[in-house]
């Protein structure tokens, strides 16, 4: 992923995805400068609002000094709060689908200058009934050959597979088995 390869990564909770898709997201925002004055550079969706708090928890802690500006957004609190965090020039979007929807309808923000896309627990996002908001945003961005897309999720079945593909340009499977989890090692 960091050479700018689409990735489409199978592994459990523990494995350090998280951490492996934030460095890419990171350094790719790093690296390249801002295209456009406006509209957010990288997008990380989680089907959970705890997924996307730990996300964002994360993120805060690897970019402590990199001067990037994020904002998390998800459902159930914060509402007022949440929609004054998604400023113009926000880099790095995290959040839920639902409410990341209900303020991209509200133009809020802009997925149109989108470099950087990430789907976490993507199988998750099918077992909540998200997938079609998940390509309600999906095509709102620029094409997936003109952006990184990086896909985790703990299994891949069909669904899952055919999402990638939709989704993602050439993408590199890579596929973690649990007898390789830090804990088996």
């Amino acid at each position: 992923s960091l050479a700018g390869k689409d990735i489409a990564g199978q592994a459990q909770t523990g494995t350090g995805k998280t951490a492996a898709f934030l460095v890419t997201v990171l350094q790719h925002c790093l690296q390249n400068p801002r295209k456009s004055a406006h509209g957010v550079r990288a997008f990380i969706l989680a089907p959970t609002r705890e997924l996307a708090i730990q996300i964002h928890r994360d993120a805060l802690l690897l970019s402590k000094y990199c001067q990037l500006k994020m904002a998390l957004i998800y459902g159930g609190l914060g509402y007022n709060a949440q929609k004054q965090s998604l400023t113009p020039d926000v880099d790095i979007l995290i959040g839920t689908p639902g409410r990341v929807i209900d303020y991209y309808k509200q133009k809020l923000f802009s997925l149109k200058t989108n470099e950087v896309v990430v789907l976490d627990e993507a199988d998750r996002m099918f077992d909540l009934g998200f997938i079609k908001d998940v390509r309600f945003l999906l095509r709102r961005m620029p094409k997936p050959e003109q952006r990184l897309n990086l896909l985790f999720s703990a299994t891949i079945n069909y669904r899952v597979t055919e999402l990638a593909y939709e989704l993602m340009n050439d993408p590199q499977w890579i596929n973690l088995s649990t007898s390789n989890t830090p804990d088996n090692i």
